[in-house]
């Protein structure tokens, strides 16, 4: 169970990242999610949003690079070791994480976390022999 993630390439240079929210603003695209990860020159933006193929549509109109990933969503209790939970969890398993943000919503008791891993279909099997529930597309992108 997967969802899409928006990689979205950013020049480092006052007002672009400002340009890439307002296109979806515009647009009728609300954020869930977003991680901004810089280098010298550049930065991609990782971005959870309600309708990513409308997303992609607009940000590529505009002129931004765009990429779309599948990546994992997993539901946990909103207290401290829950994290650590879940990743010892892959790392016994021999699952290596690639990246990862959480964020938390209205929903008092829970967050999410989007993880990308080397082999999802793998990650998916492991939280369900674990218990751990994995979200479904659906529900990160109308939260």
């Amino acid at each position: 169970m997967t969802i899409d993630q928006l990689s979205v390439f950013v020049e480092n240079e006052p007002g672009r990242l400002a340009e890439v929210t307002e296109v979806l603003g515009k647009a009728d695209v609300d954020l869930r999610a977003m991680s901004l990860a810089d280098a010298r020159d550049f930065g991609v933006l990782r971005v959870i949003v309600s309708d990513p193929r409308r997303a992609s549509e607009v940000l590529k109109d505009a002129g931004h690079a765009v990429t779309v990933t599948q990546v994992l969503a997993v539901s946990i209790e909103d207290k401290p070791g829950s994290l650590a939970g879940i990743l010892r969890v892959l790392a016994d398993a021999g699952v290596s994480v690639e990246y990862l943000y959480a964020f938390i919503t209205r929903e008092k008791g829970n967050a999410y976390v989007i993880l990308r891993v080397e082999d999802n279909a793998r990650a998916t099997e492991i939280f369900r022999r674990h218990d751990i529930k994995t979200v479904a597309a659906n529900e990160i992108y109308d939260l």
